[in-house]
């Protein structure tokens, strides 16, 4: 297959694409301790900008501050729900077809991580992983960059944050094709002139990021 001489770079999120998603364990978690079904989801969607989750992700807030507001929110919404008890959930398992779609894009293209995380006092500084991982290490060392909204001060779906992946890379926003779980990120890298995947199954998005690169990337 000829690629497509437009795409210059692919980039990825990690948690919900490079892993397995995160509401997964957060379902999990949810009938565990009874609680109401993707409870966690709703009150991370409440004031989604501004919350505890969204400040942490910033690095705002301290790990004792957004353990205290997280709970604060969760218990306003009826059930309170530590934060530190939640961001165990964050570390979902490699996929690793979508590791060697990854490989296989590194050999011909620019590549980026571009995730929203968190850093605890241990410094994790894998994305989402809460902890040293070989295996996630490996990953994260195939990019060419990882954009951390825990570093940056930024997070999705801030347009900003795009734009310091594209001035980093030295591209344009048409130069790339962005994955994504969470069609709310996907969204503003859309507007910019990036090509999108909304990844639910990861074999029917690697087929449309087939289709973009012209790459066999399964």
């Amino acid at each position: 297959m000829g690629r497509p001489s437009v795409i210059k770079a692919v980039l990825w999120d990690f948690g919900g694409v490079l892993t397995t998603s995160p509401f997964e364990a957060f379902n999990r978690f949810e009938r565990r301790h009874n609680l109401p079904e993707n409870f966690l989801r709703r009150v991370n969607a409440t004031n989604p900008d501004n919350n505890a989750w969204a400040r942490f992700e910033r690095s705002e807030i301290t790990l004792q501050e957004f353990d205290r507001q997280f709970e604060e929110e969760t218990r306003r919404a009826g059930y309170p729900v530590q934060g530190m008890s939640v961001l165990p959930l964050l570390s979902g398992e490699l996929r690793p077809q979508m590791v060697e779609a990854l490989r296989r894009c590194s050999l011909h293209f620019r590549t980026a991580c571009l995730t929203n995380n968190v850093r605890t006092e241990k410094d994790a500084k894998t994305p989402q992983s809460g902890g040293e991982n070989r295996a996630v290490q490996e990953v994260m060392a195939l990019f060419d960059l990882v954009l951390e909204s825990s570093k940056v001060g930024l997070r999705k779906p801030d347009p900003r944050f795009y734009e310091m992946a594209c001035t980093l890379l030295e591209i344009t926003p048409g130069d790339a094709v962005y994955l994504d779980d969470l069609g709310i990120n996907l969204k503003p890298a859309r507007a910019m002139g990036m090509a999108t995947i909304k990844v639910t199954q990861p074999g029917a998005a690697l087929r449309q990021l087939e289709d973009l690169v012209g790459l066999e990337l399964t």
